[in-house]
């Protein structure tokens, strides 16, 4: 599951903003202090959305230390600071977008997901791999040789395998891909499961990568050599 670590001191803002991710599927970490958001920084999440007031450590400099401890994961401002300079600031510590308080919920869950499709950091990746993302250059290849993809295929092993070894439930895919909450028919997604299956040569009686768990979704099963 991804895991966002939200660092606010605000429990009118962290407490329904927590509540939100997580309906959006996420696993929500809740820190309200610079040194708790430190802390939480050591769990590696998947991304960080962080207040720039908060107290002990305020937020510019927690965004500092974590990019100086090596830490890529997309982080996501929230400031009362409406001013540019303030904004330049910000970005400058290492933030990748900000938003303004105070926001409206749809836009900054927007924000969080498109921060999270661009982001390599979640995507796991590695020479012993047999099948392998290139995020940035949006790639897929498969023992070797480039896949050849639509955007919605990509998006689709992607997520994938981010989650791999667990279960992602169709409506958890619906959302992060189609960006809907979908509540209806799921003939398009189990299409592209089936197209993405074909590429990979895989099987649905018997599957090497992608098993379907009834009633559930799908699992990306250990995408390893042997």
């Amino acid at each position: 599951m991804t895991r966002v670590l939200l660092a606010e001191d605000d429990p009118a803002i962290s407490e329904p903003l927590a509540r939100a991710l997580r309906r959006e599927g996420y696993e929500v970490d809740v820190r309200a202090d610079g040194r708790e958001a430190l802390e939480g920084a050591t769990q590696n999440p998947d991304m960080v959305v962080l207040d720039l007031g908060l107290p002990h450590i305020d937020g510019l400099e927690v965004c500092r230390r974590m990019r100086a401890d090596g830490r890529t994961f997309p982080v996501l401002i929230l400031t009362a600071r409406a001013d540019e300079v303030d904004t330049v600031v910000g970005l400058d510590a290492g933030a990748d977008d900000y938003v303004t308080k105070p926001f409206r919920l749809a836009e900054l869950l927007a924000r969080v997901r498109a921060m999270l499709r661009r982001s390599p950091h979640e995507t796991t990746e590695g020479p012993e791999e047999v099948v392998r993302l290139d995020p940035d250059a949006r790639r897929a290849f498969f023992e070797g040789e480039e896949l050849q993809l639509t955007a919605k295929e990509f998006d689709l092993l992607r997520v994938l395998i981010r989650e791999q070894g667990k279960v992602v439930s169709r409506e958890q895919l619906m959302r992060e891909i189609w960006e809907t909450a979908w509540f209806g028919s799921t003939k398009t997604l189990d299409m592209h499961i089936s197209v993405l299956r074909r590429k990979l040569g895989d099987d649905a009686a018997q599957p090497r990568f992608i098993t379907t768990v009834r009633g559930v979704g799908f699992r990306f099963e250990p995408n390893e050599r042997d």
